[in-house]
């Protein structure tokens, strides 16, 4: 086996051209397997992140909600945006049967001037009636969230007094939050009497969001659970039909839009790896067909001088294993380089929540793609080279003499 191996390695810098075209031609192989496997386990778990940090079965957002930044925009690319409505909608809805729980959350959009630190989302939430936010930020913040005090999410920086300014209200950063692969890693968390002072900091500062609601009455959404027993359809249709200038959209509604262009995307991406497999795949054949081919004459004295067929099968595997080996660990560590540090951008480019699975899940996708890809190798040299193997070593010197 040894000296198989040493014989490929010889073959291998003899012909160098050939040999980096096929380790090029690996190389594709495992980036396309690892980086699509990537992508879309990736959206798969932002999904499932964006469903749970969403957590009510309706949302209740003033009409003018698609011309301000919507909900989607401001949760999934983390796009800041306003809109407001009176706080007289939180006390109907709750009133609405059905209703179990209604709770307000405020969206304030941070200036880019030097009144506000950095330009984000904040989020503002009542902590003793929210039961969406509190869930998420319990897993890794255990203290309580009082006036002044901001939670931020994991693609904010922190500065190193962990102090941030919005709308000239000093603020003290008391956590930061896990990963979610949505906007919301790009948001600024808050209670009610900390969005209130900005929003009232903001009227004087001569910002003009509020228009025709006043910055003290003021809210943005109003995340609803409806009762066991209750259809939620109905829930839905009395609080549109109840309340005015206002519109109740259901939560999965708004998942199923996102589930429906992930599964889309999906399917091009599953659908790209299978075309490049079986394309590749062809080539493959072809190319170590016609390797094979050139180098009859080699197999021939080998078998004359007493090779035998498992001895150059050996060889041409050790050769082929060794080309796809290099090509599988080329092709999913510049994929890991591609995805890795630009799946920020990735996602705002498709739209849709992306979260990384964990470093274990990633190396063994990685593992995978390098053996699945050396596999590949392998086994379209074995095609290739059976009939070689085989044949008559006298008959294959005279054919060439």
């Amino acid at each position: 086996m040894k000296f198989a191996n040493n014989l490929a390695w010889k073959n291998m810098k003899r012909k160098p051209g050939r040999t980096i075209a096929l380790i090029l031609l690996a190389a594709f192989l495992a980036f396309s397997v690892f980086g699509g496997s990537l992508v879309v386990m990736s959206l798969q778990n932002g999904l499932t992140s964006y469903e749970a940090r969403l957590g009510a079965d309706i949302i209740v957002v003033p009409n003018q909600a698609r011309s301000h930044g919507s909900i989607e925009s401001i949760l999934l690319q983390g796009i800041p945006g306003y809109f407001y409505m009176d706080d007289s909608v939180l006390e109907k809805a709750r009133n609405t049967e059905g209703v179990e729980i209604a709770t307000p959350q405020f969206y304030l959009a941070s200036a880019s001037s030097g009144c506000c630190s950095v330009s984000v989302q904040v989020i503002g939430f009542d902590p003793e009636t929210d039961f969406t936010i509190k869930p998420w930020i319990q897993k890794n913040y255990s203290g309580t969230i009082g006036d002044g005090d901001l939670l931020v999410g994991s693609a904010i920086a922190v500065p190193s007094n962990r102090k941030l300014t919005f709308y000239n209200v000093e603020c003290n950063v008391a956590g930061q939050l896990e990963r979610t692969g949505t906007g919301l890693d790009n948001a600024v968390y808050a209670n009610m009497n900390t969005i209130r002072q900005m929003m009232e900091s903001s009227v004087l500062l001569g910002f003009d969001y509020f228009s025709d609601v006043s910055a003290e009455h003021a809210i943005s959404s109003v995340m609803i659970k409806v009762m066991d027993g209750y259809d939620i359809d109905q829930v839905t249709g009395d609080l549109n039909i109840h309340l005015r200038r206002v519109e109740a959209t259901q939560a999965k509604t708004m998942i199923s839009d996102i589930a429906s262009g992930l599964t889309s995307v999906s399917r091009v991406i599953g659908g790209l790896t299978v075309m490049i497999w079986i394309l590749a795949i062809v080539i493959l054949i072809v190319a170590f067909a016609m390797i094979v081919n050139e180098r009859k004459k080699e197999f021939g004295v080998l078998r004359v001088a007493g090779a035998s067929q498992k001895m150059l099968s050996r060889l041409l595997l050790a050769e082929s294993g060794l080309i796809s080996l290099i090509g599988a660990l080329a092709g999913a560590g510049t994929a890991a380089l591609v995805i890795l540090p630009f799946l920020g951008m990735i996602r705002e480019s498709l739209n849709l929540p992306m979260l990384l699975p964990s470093v274990p899940v990633i190396l063994l996708l990685a593992v995978g793609a390098v053996v699945l890809t050396a596999f590949a190798g392998a086994l379209t040299s074995a095609v290739s080279t059976r009939k070689i193997t085989r044949a008559d070593a006298g008959l294959i010197l005279r054919e060439d003499a």
